[in-house]
C-alpha cells in the first residue's frame, strides 16, 4: 500500500508495567516500537507521539499537550503531521503487527491497490460514515478474538478522521472513532495484540 502515513502513539503512562517504558521494552531482541515501525515500513511519514528515542530514525516525534494525557490528545498532536490521504493508527506496543496485517487493513479499508488478506469484514463494520465527497468506508480495524474493535490497530482515511477529530469534544478514542463505523478485520493470530502488563508481556515473549 503506497500513498499513508503511519502515526503511532507511544506517550502512555504504563501504570499496569509499573511506570515502565512500555514502548521500549524488548520482545525477539526488538524494542515494541521498533517492531511496530518495522510493520510501517513502507509508510511515506512515520509519526510517533512520545518522548524521542533510538532506533527510529526516520520518525518525527510529537508531545501530546499534556504529556501523558491519553490517546485523544496524542491522536490531535500526531494528524498536524500528516500529509497522506491515509493514515495507520497505531499503538506502539503491538509486537506481533507485520506490514501484511497492515496491508490487509489497508485492503479491507478500499485504499489504493491493497488487498484483503483474507480479513472478514463483520455484519456491523461493512460501511463507514464519510465525509462530503468520499465513497466507501472511512477506515478499517483489528477485532480480537472476542469481536472487541481494537482502535489503536486501525488505518483511516485522514480527511475523514481529521474531520471528527474537530468535532469531538471528548477524551475517548471509542467515542471518537466507533461512531465512523469502521470495517472491522478478523486476522488470523493475534496481531491486535497489545502489553499492558508483565504477563502480557511473557505470553508474546513465550511464542517469539
Amino acid at each position: 500500500m503506497n500513498g499513508y502515513d503511519a502515526l503511532v502513539l507511544a506517550g502512555g503512562r504504563a501504570s499496569r508495567l509499573g511506570g515502565r517504558d512500555k514502548p521500549g521494552m524488548v520482545v525477539g531482541g526488538i524494542p515494541m516500537i521498533e517492531r511496530v515501525a518495522t510493520a510501517v515500513a513502507d509508510a511515506s511519514r512515520l509519526i510517533v507521539v512520545g518522548p524521542p528515542r533510538p532506533g527510529l530514525g526516520r520518525a518525527i516525534f510529537r508531545r501530546e499537550d499534556p504529556p501523558g494525557g491519553g490517546p485523544v490528545p496524542a491522536l490531535r498532536a500526531g494528524l498536524t503531521e500528516v500529509t497522506a490521504p491515509w493514515v495507520a493508527l497505531l499503538a506502539a506496543d503491538l509486537p506481533l503487527l507485520t506490514g501484511e496485517h497492515v496491508s490487509a487493513l489497508f485492503g479491507a479499508a478500499g485504499a489504493g491497490d491493497g488487498t484483503s488478506g483474507g480479513a472478514d469484514r463483520s455484519e456491523d463494520g461493512a460501511a463507514g460514515a464519510l465525509g462530503p465527497g468520499h465513497h466507501g468506508p472511512g477506515g478499517a480495524v483489528l477485532v480480537d478474538d472476542e469481536g472487541r474493535r481494537q482502535w489503536l490497530a486501525g488505518v483511516w482515511r485522514t480527511a475523514v478522521l481529521a474531520e471528527a477529530l474537530a468535532a469531538y469534544e471528548g477524551r475517548s478514542l471509542r467515542g471518537l472513532l466507533a461512531p465512523l463505523e469502521p470495517v472491522q478485520v478478523r486476522l488470523a493470530g493475534e496481531p491486535w495484540f497489545d502489553c499492558d502488563t508483565l504477563d502480557d508481556l511473557e505470553h508474546v515473549r513465550s511464542g517469539s
